[in-house]
């Protein structure tokens, strides 16, 4: 009997602090999102607000016409969707700034601009009957001028 009451505190007394401890750094439910985080369902609380703002700006038969039966859940996907369309938006204006800044990347362009005959005539080496090693020879000028 002593020595189970000994096995059962001993157990008891290495798992209850295990129980309490916290999470792992990184791991578990975050107390408060930050400013630049998105509480989950936060863009459907905003499209929702937009949404009953936009219906009491208009008359009830004006939001019926145009969002039609069930409008407040029509307009908000129809937020969700715009909201999603501009972020995709601001990414590939973000991706074309990195394109510009890249060296390889400009020549591609340019090559595509000018097309190929001209891109060789222009950046291949003198020589070459076929205009081989241009495109190098581009990205070479455009990095050490960059």
């Amino acid at each position: 009997m002593t020595r189970t009451l000994i096995v059962l505190a001993a157990f008891l007394t290495l798992s209850v602090p295990a129980a309490l401890a916290a999470p792992p750094e990184g791991k578990g439910k975050p107390e408060s999102p930050g400013k630049s985080a998105v509480a989950p369902g936060q863009s459907a609380e905003k499209a929702a607000t937009k949404c009953k703002a936009e219906r009491a700006a208009m008359t009830a038969d004006a939001y019926r016409a145009k969002y039609k039966s069930n409008g407040l859940g029509k307009c908000i996907a129809a937020q969700k969707q715009k909201a999603k369309k501009d972020k995709a938006d601001e990414e590939d204006e973000a991706d074309e700034t990195r394109a510009e800044e890249n060296a390889a990347k400009k020549c591609k362009a340019e090559r595509e601009r000018l097309g190929l005959e001209e891109f060789k005539k222009t950046y291949a080496p003198p020589g070459h009957p076929n205009g081989a090693n241009a495109f190098g020879k581009c990205v070479s000028k455009k990095s050490t001028t960059s």
